[in-house]
């Protein structure tokens, strides 16, 4: 019988688990935030394209109370100023309602970032079970939102009393002033109340999304169990295993080829295996195989040593033993070192000015040990 702390609830969720909640749509959400900033979107709009909004809305109401005697006879004419002052009201309220779709779209970028998926407008039947509404009705969740709902109600009730309290005489003096004057100052103690009442719901939202996260993290928690058998599920997948071991061998080849352009020499088949040697007297303790290749790899190895001047011995023997005894990063076998020594021997000879005039003689006939050899390559010239 598994442990009962086995179906606990108690890990973290892992990423793939993470993952396939997103694609079902389940993401994290603060509506809090997202009314917060759709209302703070709203008054600080008004307040900036307030004025302009209402120039165009009074110029077009004036141009659609104004009419000549030709427009009122002809329905051409009216439809056209009617589709004009349209256009006009449209084009006066286009940068607030952008503003809107900015805000609207915000909010949840925030929370969860970008994510798009159709799963959730798929028809649910258990969303229509009494018994899973009643549930929700009487969870922490419910609480939580009665008492961000109460909290707010207390928030904006208090802020809009002590506003409407501050500003009370300016409020009684309206009425003693000009139609012009006094629609203007009224705008300016709504917008200002507005503004104020907006600004305190930020209490509200420093406290809902952390708890939104924390309840997010909650709901997708797993038991011990789901997790071992997740573990268990990933390493056994073979197109996991298949990529992860690509992958590793891309950047082991990336990396074995970037140390080709830095040998010594490379040794040959001369078409079926390359094999790349360096040696740094007083940091090896002996050569290095920094490369090697079978096949278009080799082949591959040798075009990039002619790229950048490495030289290169035909050595069938050597290279098939060198290729079947040692790996990259792996020194010489010690029953090669002396036919890799006259390989080197001769390399240096070719970097010496003093052989500039005359070659030095290739090394044929390497000590090999007939058990390190391969057999040939089929179709592999003897």
């Amino acid at each position: 019988m598994a442990d009962d702390s086995d179906l606990e609830k108690t890990e973290a969720a892992t990423g793939k688990r993470i993952e396939r909640a997103r694609e079902e749509g389940k993401v994290v959400q603060s509506k809090e935030l997202a009314i917060f900033i759709q209302l703070m979107a709203a008054v600080g709009g008004l307040m900036l394209m307030g004025s302009y909004i209402m120039e165009k809305l009074i110029t077009v109401t004036r141009n659609g109370l104004t009419l000549d005697r030709a427009a009122a006879f002809d329905p051409t004419l009216m439809m056209s100023r009617f589709m004009h002052d349209t256009t006009d009201a449209i084009i006066a309220f286009l940068p607030l309602m952008l503003l809107f779709v900015l805000a609207a779209f915000a909010g949840p970028l925030l929370m969860g970032g970008w994510h798009f998926t159709w799963k959730p407008l798929t028809p649910d039947l258990a969303k229509f079970n009494p018994l899973s509404g009643l549930k929700r009705m009487v969870s922490l969740n419910s609480l939580m939102e009665l008492m961000k709902a109460s909290v707010k109600a207390a928030i904006i009730g208090s802020i809009g009393a002590s506003v409407i309290w501050r500003y009370k005489d300016e409020l009684f003096a309206l009425a003693s002033e000009s139609l012009g004057t006094g629609m203007a100052h009224m705008s300016d103690l709504l917008f200002t109340s507005a503004l104020f009442m907006v600004a305190s719901l930020i209490l509200v939202v420093l406290a809902d999304v952390p708890y939104q996260l924390w309840h997010y993290a909650k709901g997708l928690r797993m038991t011990k169990e789901e997790v071992k058998q997740e573990a268990k599920e990933m390493e056994g997948d073979p197109q996991i295993k298949a990529r992860i071991r690509s992958a590793q061998r891309a950047a082991a080849r990336k990396r074995m080829m970037s140390a080709v352009p830095k040998a010594d020499v490379i040794i040959t088949n001369p078409t079926h295996y390359a094999i790349a040697l360096k040696y740094e007297e007083g940091q090896m303790a002996a050569p290095q195989i920094v490369a090697k290749g079978m096949g278009l790899l080799a082949e591959r190895i040798m075009e990039l040593g002619q790229e950048h001047a490495v030289p290169v011995l035909q050595a069938p023997p050597l290279a098939r033993a060198l290729y079947r005894h040692a790996d990259v990063g792996d020194t010489v076998p010690e029953r090669l070192y002396t036919a890799v020594a006259e390989v080197l021997a001769y390399v240096y000879q070719l970097r010496n000015p003093e052989y500039t005039a005359r070659r030095p003689i290739q090394p044929h006939d390497l000590p090999v040990p007939a058990d390190m050899d391969m057999p040939e390559p089929v179709g592999e010239a003897a």
